[in-house]
């Protein structure tokens, strides 16, 4: 007999309607690995979370203050989660006081973040007094457990289709999730290989945390994860989550999962709203047809367009669409919009082209 899921709430301080927020419109949105109880966010309360993402209510009540979130849940979350990813991954000072709040109430806390909850000696004090956990999904493995690229790529057999995109946080994960639907509506299994904590805290079962990898072993710890995942669960191919973009001067990253991750086919996701790469004003992001010439140096072929419609109007959203599918020749959709149906014949194709 297996054990419940553990529960948990949800924390953006007042940021849950914003792109800050991305981890968490990801466990609102689910999958996750815990059963959501719960959003604590002072500027949505008294609203569903669901509601307040995407229109779509999915029974998890908003809450301004902790006090308020522990009286009137029927079950006690087991968890606090950090639902936002601040820049440069610190805690700010007023979030440390809420999760200092948590931990004497007895819950314990999860955090994506580069700042660790557990190098905070307050916080680590009162979670040993209260006998609470505190879990950094971003600390780095001890180095005897990390692996180096060996060219067990080459063993694969599903094909692999890396989820890019023209800049950072523009739903990449959130993309993978609606492929993956879309092609076992039509009989393709597809299993996705997550590169970033929001794709451990949903609880996919193979991936690492890219960003928080020493150098030297992301290749391999792809790698690692891709191969594991072939061998686990024999899918008809595999999806990997794209991190940053290949030319974002803050973070310049994809290459790694075209190279050492054999990935022959790209979806490539772009938000037509944006001109310049997000939080750096006057660096201009590619025209998506250069960007598509980019990738086939790298031997990759792009498949699909998978489009972000923040900041666009309807008739806009069409305008764009109208256009990148005429100036690119490949089908272009929007994946929370619409779903990614359309996609679906040219990943098949490519699958039966590639298929070991």
């Amino acid at each position: 007999m297996t054990s419940a899921r553990k529960t948990a709430a949800v924390f953006t301080d007042g940021c849950f309607h914003t792109s800050d927020a991305k981890t968490a419109h990801g466990l609102i949105r689910g999958p996750s690995r815990y059963d959501i109880l719960a959003l604590l966010d002072q500027n949505s309360a008294g609203r569903d979370a669901g509601e307040v993402l995407d229109g779509k209510p999915r029974g998890i009540p908003t809450f301004a203050d902790l006090d308020a979130l522990l009286a009137a849940l029927p079950r006690r979350p087991d968890y606090l989660v950090v639902g936002v990813a601040t820049h440069g991954g610190v805690l700010p000072p007023a979030m440390k006081e809420t999760l200092h709040a948590a931990l004497q109430r007895g819950l314990s806390l999860v955090s994506g973040l580069h700042e660790f909850l557990a190098d905070d000696p307050r916080l680590a004090a009162a979670a040993r007094e209260h006998g609470a956990d505190l879990i950094d999904v971003r600390r780095p493995r001890p180095a005897r457990e990390r692996h180096f690229w060996t060219g067990a790529i080459t063993t694969v057999r599903a094909p692999r289709i890396a989820v890019l995109g023209t800049d950072c946080a523009l739903g990449k994960r959130t993309t993978c999730h609606v492929v993956q639907q879309a092609c076992a509506r039509h009989g393709l299994r597809a299993a996705i290989v997550h590169t970033g904590q929001t794709g451990w805290l949903q609880g996919i079962p193979h991936g690492f945390v890219l960003d928080a990898t020493p150098n030297d072993f992301v290749c391999g710890e792809l790698e690692h994860a891709i191969v594991s995942c072939d061998q686990d669960l024999a899918p008809d191919l595999i999806l990997l989550e794209g991190q940053s973009a290949l030319r974002n001067p803050s973070g310049p990253c994809g290459a790694e999962l075209l190279l050492a991750g054999g990935a022959r086919g790209t979806l490539l996701q772009h938000a037509p709203g944006r001109r310049d790469y997000d939080g750096h004003d006057g660096w201009p992001i590619p025209p998506v047809p250069d960007e598509i010439e980019l990738l086939r140096h790298y031997g990759t072929r792009v498949l699909g367009l998978t489009l972000n419609h923040e900041n666009l109007t309807a008739a806009q959203r069409s305008s764009a669409q109208q256009e990148l599918e005429a100036s690119t020749g490949l089908p272009a959709v929007w994946p929370l919009l619409e779903g990614a149906d359309r996609l679906v014949p040219a990943i098949r194709q490519f699958v039966q082209q590639h298929r070991r």
